[in-house]
């Protein structure tokens, strides 16, 4: 369970960076030029669901994994 409002994109988006030194700011450029991707979402089944149909900029699953776990433990 998610312990505050802020979505997963929120906080990936604090992961962006125009020189992407890693995985996860690579996914994080990508995804804020995806228009639909789940902005509000707190969900993992749901925004791994969208990532897998949807998403051809995410080479690997593994890097939402790493990502996600980082979310939750920022909490």
């Amino acid at each position: 369970m998610i312990k505050n409002d802020r979505s997963f994109y929120d906080w990936l988006m604090t992961n962006r960076n125009t020189i992407a030194t890693d995985d996860i700011q690579q996914f994080a450029n990508n995804a804020f030029l995806d228009s639909g991707f789940p902005k509000q979402s707190h969900d993992f089944e749901e925004l791994s669901v969208y990532l897998e149909e949807n998403s051809a900029y995410l080479i690997s699953m593994t890097t939402f994994d790493n990502a996600w776990e980082q979310y939750l433990n920022q909490k």
